[in-house]
């Protein structure tokens, strides 16, 4: 064989390893991420069942009409507490994931882009007379193709910082809501 043949199944064999290697990374992740979320669904079910029991109960004992408005007013900020720190929570939970996900991307990407770089810089040092242009063509897409991924990058974490924005302020006008029906109710007593 070739000595630049040797560079490029070495350099291939090492790349398939390390893509191997952030699947399960990211698959890790992604099934750990995926338990947090079934942990909270589980427990919010299972206090929202008893929370459920507990309010039909007082419920039906009120005496009158107004007291079951009352009780009723009285019940939904508890309720949208609880659904907004269940919001936050599943938020907190996807943020994790997603920087962990973008973590271990963006090392498996320059660790890849090293090897490139470094696999050129070792041909062209073997490559014939003449072959110099090829070279530089070669390097430029690598850097074109690396200040792409950057560009991305930046872009992806603005969406996600804007999409994260948009969630915080989704859950504090909610809260808003929840809490001026609460005091509407309060205020009927």
């Amino acid at each position: 064989m070739f000595p630049i043949n040797d560079q490029f199944s070495s350099v291939a064999k090492a790349n398939l390893e390390a893509q191997l290697s952030l699947l399960t990374v990211l698959t890790t992740k992604a099934f750990e991420s995926v338990e947090k979320v079934v942990d909270l669904n589980l427990n919010v079910a299972k206090a929202s069942l008893e929370d459920s029991a507990v309010s039909a109960k007082q419920l039906l004992a009120a005496k009158d009409a107004q007291e079951f408005f009352s009780l009723t007013a009285a019940q939904a900020q508890p309720t949208a507490a609880k659904a907004i720190a269940y919001s936050r929570h599943l938020a907190g939970i996807a943020t994790i994931a997603q920087a962990e996900f973008t973590r271990a991307a963006e090392e498996q990407i320059a660790e890849t882009g090293r090897k490139v770089s470094d696999l050129v810089d070792d041909v062209s040092k073997n490559a014939p007379a003449g072959s110099e242009n090829v070279i530089a063509m070669v390097k430029s897409a690598i850097g074109n193709a690396n200040l792409g991924y950057e560009q991305f990058s930046k872009s992806t974490k603005q969406a996600v910082e804007v999409m994260e924005a948009n969630l915080n302020s989704a859950v504090n006008q909610f809260s808003q809501a929840a809490e001026k029906t609460a005091a509407n109710g309060r205020a009927r007593k």
